[in-house]
């Protein structure tokens, strides 16, 4: 483990830069087969197109602040209290949020992991007068290792926190595809607690293994974070929703640190509809089970190493994976280059899980490459 101040990497590219690609390679965007991203190959729910459209005549008016339907939607769903919601511009600001409000000093965040933790504490540590009273923060990175399929020592997480404010986890994590089982993270969760160190949860990919979630334990725990994304099980990153569930007193700090209207009126319709669409999620499990059989017999095949995920995504590794990475993409098949992952080196590749078609046609590109 590492120690790390205002030097830590900020990494400014994540997948799914479909406009850059075909502006580069003369194509237009549906032309694009994006694997950088790890979205729902079923696509944005119809549910979700028909309450967008209906709620496009109100337009005119403000976004409701507080997105109290929405609220109200998740509180049916998941059976929490309301008032300890916070709805967000997709997880990736209530991220921010979390660390601008609750002003930790050191922070633990696995390595690796989704990097806007990181780059969460460089916004608020460059933010931050000069000479005030509170301390600079500074994060420790928990290095994950390849001889362990990179996933998560809880024990030695624990030890870990022992003398930190705050600490990141990222279940299932991305982009290993890593994940901790419910017993095992509440082990975490319940050891958060008695050292009073603030555990945040992400749990964007949850909705693939809902029997996981923490979300029900925050009602119970003073120092558990639990953040969801509504962006990729549902599809919907372009229109940017999540939310956070937070204990009471913390719920208050952050709402009151909180931009107005980050949340559309589109948004809090879109995320109303999809979480009332129960057979988009059940072709949902159907589509992504037969996908990641397709993938995982294809990489077996092929001799390519493959991490253990039970989402939609894998983490590869390839001798070739620069060259691999410019030819596919010069074919106009994005895949996302985890080189920036602090932890990881050029030789690993993150793979969403899509259609039958669209998998086989990446098999077909890597075999070419693999032989070459």
């Amino acid at each position: 483990m590492k120690s790390f101040g205002p030097s830590v990497r900020a990494v400014d590219e994540h997948g799914g830069n479909i406009y850059r690609a075909a502006e580069e390679h003369g194509l237009s965007m549906d032309e694009i087969l994006d694997f950088s991203a790890s979205i729902n190959p079923l696509g944005v729910p119809e549910s979700v197109i028909s309450a967008i459209t209906a709620e496009s005549r109100f337009l005119n008016n403000y976004p409701d602040p507080d997105a109290e339907r929405l609220r109200l939607e998740i509180t049916k769903h998941y059976d929490v209290n309301p008032q300890t919601i916070i709805c967000g511009n997709g997880s990736t600001e209530l991220i921010y949020l979390v660390v601008r409000a609750l002003r930790p000093g050191k922070i633990l965040i696995p390595a690796p992991t989704f990097s806007e933790y990181g780059r969460a504490v460089l916004v608020y540590i460059n933010s931050s007068v000069p000479g005030s009273s509170h301390c600079r923060p500074s994060i420790l990175n928990f290095q994950l290792t390849v001889e362990n399929n990179f996933e998560i020592d809880a024990d030695r997480f624990i030890t870990a926190m022992e003398h930190c404010d705050m600490a990141f986890l990222c279940n299932p994590n991305n982009p290993t595809g890593g994940m901790l089982k419910k017993d095992e993270i509440m082990k975490i969760a319940d050891a958060a607690r008695e050292l009073k160190c603030l555990l945040v949860v992400d749990e964007a990919f949850i909705d693939f293994r809902p029997m996981d979630s923490l979300v029900d334990e925050v009602g119970r725990n003073p120092y558990l974070i639990v953040l969801r994304s509504l962006t990729k099980f549902y599809a919907l990153s372009g229109l940017r929703i999540g939310f956070a569930v937070a204990p009471l007193k913390l719920a208050g700090i952050m709402k009151d640190r909180k931009e107005p209207w980050t949340v559309n009126t589109l948004a809090q319709a879109a995320g109303v509809a999809a979480l009332n669409d129960e057979s988009y999620m059940d072709r949902t499990f159907e589509v992504v089970a037969d996908g990641k059989k397709i993938l995982e017999d294809g990489f077996r095949r092929l001799g390519i190493t493959c991490f253990p995920s039970p989402v939609n995504f894998y983490l590869i590794r390839l001798n070739n994976a620069p060259k691999a990475l410019f030819s596919l993409r010069d074919k106009g098949i994005l895949v996302r280059d985890c080189s920036n992952f602090i932890g990881l080196d050029g030789s690993y590749i993150r793979v969403a899980v899509k259609s039958g078609r669209d998998n086989t046609r990446l098999l077909g590109e890597l075999e070419r490459l693999c032989g070459a």
